[in-house]
């Protein structure tokens, strides 16, 4: 299989003076290119800093992670911010909009630090709002949309740079639970269509949806386990 991330032996250890706090003791675990695979785990498990150093927001302090065929757990910072902008696609539980830019306008912003002309970013931009039905909303800002409404912003400018991988963290957190079903029915069109989605969750019926949990405990897997998902209608 085609691993698009191979994590082996990562540690992260945060230093408060002299005293060392072990938050990752030890992870290795392959993803491969086109799977679905939700990480669960307890608070203080580990999880949020495993997809820190995924999303390359973060290095490990020991062990080697290869994204997509490359070695980024040395890699300075400036490097890790390209590697980011290129590979992956970003969705976060608070949507992180731009308060006074248009939908489109979000969705195109990762395209303005690639260089696009602006031609090329607003069809770009429009393509993937048409993929999570939002092309009518294309001129509202954040303020006028729902909530539901918001995150398929962020979905689509997650893959408005046809990244190697979506990361969500907790992307239906903020959500109710009949647009939380939607929000999740947009990710699997979104693995259906090719992509490969990581998504970080504590509730178990989101999780339902992955083809894969890994479980995470005292900064170790606990479990990992895979499946056909569970079709759940909301």
């Amino acid at each position: 299989m085609n691993a698009i991330i191979k994590l082996d032996d990562i540690r992260k250890s945060y230093f408060m003076g002299k005293q060392e706090l072990r938050v990752l003791k030890g992870i290795s675990l392959d993803i491969n290119k086109n799977e679905y695979v939700a990480l669960m785990g307890p608070s203080g498990s580990g999880k949020s800093t495993l997809m820190n150093i995924i999303g390359c927001l973060d290095s490990p302090t020991a062990g080697k992670y290869i994204l997509n065929g490359q070695d980024v757990s040395t890699m300075a910072d400036d490097d890790l911010a390209d590697v980011r902008n290129k590979e992956i696609g970003f969705v976060f539980q608070q949507f992180n909009l731009l308060p006074r830019l248009s939908a489109m306008e979000n969705v195109a912003l990762p395209l303005v630090y690639a260089g696009l002309s602006k031609k090329l970013r607003v069809e770009k931009a429009m393509h993937v709002l048409s993929q999570v039905n939002l092309t009518d909303r294309s001129h509202h800002r954040p303020n006028e949309l729902s909530g539901g409404q918001c995150q398929r912003v962020a979905i689509a400018r997650a893959l408005v740079n046809d990244p190697s991988l979506i990361l969500a963290d907790e992307p239906t957190g903020n959500l109710d639970t009949k647009t939380s079903y939607e929000i999740m029915e947009i990710f699997g069109q979104i693995h259906r269509g090719g992509n490969t989605v990581v998504l970080v969750t504590h509730e178990e019926d989101i999780a339902k949806h992955a083809h894969r949990v890994v479980r995470l405990r005292d900064g170790l897997v606990e479990t990992d386990k895979r499946g056909a998902p569970t079709m759940v209608t909301g």
